[in-house]
Order: structure tokens, then sequence, then C-alpha cells
């Protein structure tokens, strides 16, 4: 492995294990978390309602309306993911609002990343899988870590997370992620971009992915898998090593299969 790749595992090691911390603490926090009171949707709306009131009247200072403080659909997506624990629920939609105002996730186009999606390094293919998930591809071997601003590369990632969420089917929530690592060399890993994806999924967007595959992984790869991969913790375990041959079998109709996977 060379040794830009070495001194990036070290110089992310601190953020990585910042963000296992966090994980941690706040898994063993839900074990108090209130489980055994939702029952049924009667019961959940009501904790929905409570958060509702609390954030109109302890953070007046957050946007309202879609993806803000008065919305019941994610605020019941949070309290989900908290295991149904007011207090857990009310810190991490707060965060995750917050984040979204800074970010601007509102204004996040087409247009506006354009440089980053000319690479090709990543985009939402244009039909659900077998199970009815949108799917986002990612090619790590196309990412070369400077070529572009790294907020460039985190908005592409934001615009299609939106992008896939936004074609979710009735009674579908969650999506497919899938990354090409053919062709992936040391000169591709990004460790640091790894930790804002990390924070992404766990803090901002919870629960949304289903299943990950990793799709022929060299040999090079291995090293950075077994550095994250207890960092990430339950995340791990959404992970599947796969083939090509596997993706067009298992997860693709004819129709659908995405044509760099086409035989």
């Amino acid at each position: 492995m060379s040794i830009r790749l070495s001194s990036s595992l070290i110089a992310a090691s601190v953020n990585f294990k910042n963000s296992k911390n966090l994980y941690s603490n706040r898994s063993r926090n839900c074990r108090f978390s209130v489980r055994s009171c939702v029952s049924d949707s009667h019961n959940a709306q009501k904790l929905v309602l409570e958060v509702k009131e609390r954030l109109a009247k302890d953070c007046t200072s957050l946007p309202i309306g879609k993806n803000g403080r008065d919305d019941e659909e994610m605020i019941l997506w949070f309290l989900k993911d908290r295991r149904f624990s007011v207090d857990e629920a009310i810190g991490k939609l707060t965060k995750a609002i917050k984040w979204r105002h800074e970010f601007k996730v509102h204004e996040l186009s087409e247009d506006s990343v354009k440089p980053a999606a000319d690479t090709g390094k990543a985009y939402v293919h244009c039909f659900l899988d077998v199970k009815g998930r949108p799917v986002v591809i990612v090619a790590p071997a196309k990412h070369i870590p400077g070529l572009l601003d790294p907020i460039e590369d985190e908005k592409l990632c934001v615009f299609l997370l939106e992008k896939a969420l936004s074609k979710l089917p009735a009674g579908q929530h969650k999506i497919l992620g899938i990354f090409d690592l053919r062709g992936f060399g040391s000169q591709n890993a990004d460790l640091k971009f790894l930790t804002f994806l990390f924070d992404v999924f766990y803090y901002y967007y919870p629960s949304r992915l289903d299943e990950v595959l990793f799709v022929d992984a060299p040999f090079i790869f291995q090293p950075i898998w077994q550095f994250t991969k207890p960092v990430v913790k339950s995340y791990a375990s959404l992970v599947k090593f796969c083939s090509v041959e596997t993706v067009r079998k298992e997860y693709f109709t004819e129709e659908t299969l995405p044509s760099t996977f086409g035989s």
C-alpha cells in the first residue's frame, strides 16, 4: 500500500474513533429508551406531536416545512431510528435540521453538482432494483482525491441521496447502494470523504441504507475495509461482497440492469 494511503489511514483514524464513540454511546443509551409504550400508530402519533411541540417551543430558530421542525413524517422517521426515545430523537433531529439548513440541501440541483457529476463517479440508476429500491451506483475508480474541492463531492453525495429518496415507491423506505470497485486503486482511497459519508448516513439520513454491495473488490481494497469495518459497526452488516454476475442475476432484470454491469 502506498505511503500516501497509509498516512491517510492514520490521519483519519481520530475522526473515525470519535464517530465510533458517539455511535457506541448512543447505542447504549437506546437500551433505556421508551420501546414498549409504542404499541400502535396512536401512541406513535402522540410521540410525534410531543416532539413537534417541544421543537416549536425550544427550537424556534429551526426552519419549518418539509424537512423542518414541524415535518411529522421526518419526526416519525427519527423517532423510529431512536427507538421512540423522545429526547434522543429531538437531539438527533435538531442536529439534522440545522445541518440541512447550513449545507443548503434545498438549493442543490443538477447544475450545482455538475462538476462532480460529470466525472461519472456516482449517479442514481433510472430503474428500481427487483425489491423496489432506488439505487445509487458509485464508481470509486473514477474518484481522484484533490481533483475537485471536497465540498463538490459532498454536494454530489447529498444531492444523489435526496434524488434517490424522492424515487421511493409507496411502502418502500430504504435504498440500495452499489460500489463498483473494478479498477479501484490506492490513489482512489479517500478516508476523509468516507468519514463524511459515515456521518451523513448516521446523523442526517439514519436507517435509509438497506443494503450495500461491494462489487468485484480488488485486493488493495481489503485493508481499507478491515480498517473501517469495526468502526462503522452495525453498518458493516449491510455490506455484501459480490460479483458482477450476482448483481445481474439477483438484483435486476434484463430490462432494468445498469449498463455498466451488462455482459
